[in-house]
């Protein structure tokens, strides 16, 4: 008689991706509970609503990012995307609300079917099509704007779209859980969310199954950029401003959210839910280095925090690495 193989210790652990997505939602709820025990007001509804209006806007883009990255795909315009969306937002703002979400979201859709097209039609890769697409929506940005801010109309009520609230919520953190909620159903439920997934797994083996792989790559380009489009709208309309020289380093946010949270760079694996989670994690990382700062312990400049923000997500990494080389040897 055969003996049934002794099952695999590695499945007691799980794979290094699930638990990279409950390490980095254990460690997001541990700062929160280091906040709430240091910092008076730390989950005071001031802070905690100030923070999911302010960072609505990079978990915007780090969801169009988790899809792309999903694909084994980049997208370095994400930023100038945004930029160049509240400049639009706000020149079409006098028209009304509907008219400057439309216009902002409408110019991020181009920018990303301007992506897709690029990399699916051309055959460039990802990393110089998107860089080509930053620095034209760069340019774009400042050409519309005279190279200044332009102001967006208080007139009507496009500015609510930013700075409202509604159900005691910010409307911009109801937006990004509504997009979260949208990301998590097609990339969790849906055929075309396993397709993306079988993409960033192998596009020579997807197309030998039958696969659009162009087609599935131009549409999660367009999610990209659509996404960004929308965190540009948010942007202009919670400052009251059309800001085309920000949006630079908002990539790199969204790539550390997406890397933070488990998705590989290979592509083939990612998680909506825990890149959410990353982008929560590092923004709640320069909340407490803000509260930090007002007890008068240490005094961070703007350019140590960005040292940081660049040391965690590596150390996040090294970390995600150590345990998956741990799990391999068991």
């Amino acid at each position: 008689m055969t003996l049934a193989p002794a099952p695999s210790k590695r499945f007691a652990f799980g794979s290094p991706q699930d638990i990279a997505k409950v390490g980095v939602v254990v460690t997001l709820v541990l700062l929160v509970l280091f906040g709430w025990a240091r910092y008076d007001n730390f989950l005071s509804p001031f802070n905690i609503l100030s923070f999911l209006r302010y960072n609505a806007m990079f978990g915007l883009i780090a969801l169009g990012m988790c899809f792309v990255i999903v694909t084994g795909g980049i997208d370095l315009s994400v930023g100038a995307v945004a930029a160049l969306s509240s400049v639009v937002a706000a020149l079409a703002s006098p028209y009304g609300l509907a008219a400057g979400v439309a216009a902002g979201t409408a110019t991020g859709l181009v920018a990303g079917l301007l992506n897709g097209l690029i990399i699916t039609r051309l055959s460039i890769a990802p990393f110089i099509a998107t860089l080509a697409t930053m620095l034209a929506a760069y340019g774009s940005a400042l050409l519309l704007a005279d190279n200044q801010s332009v102001s967006a109309s208080y007139d009507t009520a496009f500015t609510e779209f930013g700075q409202g609230d509604l159900l005691g919520l910010p409307v911009p953190a109801l937006v990004m859980m509504a997009a979260y909620l949208v990301g998590w159903l097609v990339l969790e439920r849906t055929r075309s969310g396993r397709r993306v997934l079988a993409v960033g797994g192998g596009e020579d083996a997807s197309r030998l199954m039958g696969l659009d792989v162009d087609r599935l790559k131009l549409g999660v380009y367009l999610a990209s950029g659509a996404l960004a489009g929308l965190a540009g709208v948010v942007l202009a309309a919670q400052f009251g401003a059309g800001q085309p020289t920000e949006g630079v380093g908002w990539e790199l946010f969204a790539i550390a959210s997406v890397v933070v949270g488990g998705t590989l760079l290979t592509g083939g694996s990612g998680s909506v839910g825990a890149t959410l989670a990353g982008a929560m994690l590092l923004a709640l990382l320069f909340n407490l280095l803000n509260f930090e700062n007002g007890k008068g312990w240490i005094s961070l400049s703007a350019y140590w925090q960005s040292v940081i923000r660049g040391l965690f997500p590596l150390l996040f990494v090294l970390l995600q690495a150590k345990i998956a080389k741990t799990t391999d040897d068991f």
